[in-house]
């Protein structure tokens, strides 16, 4: 059995000081680096797509990141998109945490079977409140929400109708429109 190294925030931070990091599209999960998969057109078209529908829509309520990291207890993992309390300027000095948190989105196609379970696990564990993975495989949104001790209590797969995130009830997006050609 092989025993890996386990890395803080704190250490991943050095590493990318230290330029040990540059040119490698990794993220730091569960104290683990691990390399992201790299992006196809779709998943780009689809996720520029969603992030300026939310920018338009939320701009003034939410700051909308794309591919950033933000900082969790072992882990910093860049979402495809996070929601996130408050303005820009809040985080010159530090990337968001948890509680800075409305919602993250993930659009996946090669790493769904992650998203759906090692991610939403993370998420669950610090607290965030609703979670998203945008299915390309199965032109479907997997929503996740309410966690509790760990875990999301709710989860919903919707494919055919608007849905609307809980900290912004008047943002629906059309899932129709989302995945149309």
């Amino acid at each position: 059995m092989l025993t890996l190294a386990q890395w803080t925030v704190a250490e991943y931070h050095q590493m990318i000081a230290a330029g040990l990091l540059v040119d490698r599209r990794v993220e730091l999960l569960n104290g683990q680096i691990i390399e992201m998969s790299p992006e196809g057109p779709e998943h780009t078209y689809r996720g520029e797509t969603l992030a300026e529908w939310l920018r338009d829509r939320l701009r003034g309520r939410a700051y909308v990141r794309e591919a950033r990291p933000i900082t969790l207890d072992h882990s910093e993992p860049e979402p495809d998109i996070a929601v996130v309390r408050g303005d820009r300027s809040q985080f010159v000095q530090r990337h968001p945490g948890a509680a800075d948190l409305f919602w993250v989105i993930e659009i996946a196609r090669s790493t769904l079977k992650t998203d759906l379970t090692h991610k939403r696990d993370l998420y669950a564990r610090v607290g965030i409140p609703e979670y998203w993975v945008v299915d390309l495989v199965n032109r479907r949104v997997v929503v996740f929400r309410q966690p509790e001790a760990g875990r999301y209590s709710q989860e919903e797969t919707v494919s055919d109708r608007p849905i609307a995130p809980l900290a912004f009830p008047d943002c629906a997006i059309d899932l129709a429109q989302l995945f149309q050609p």
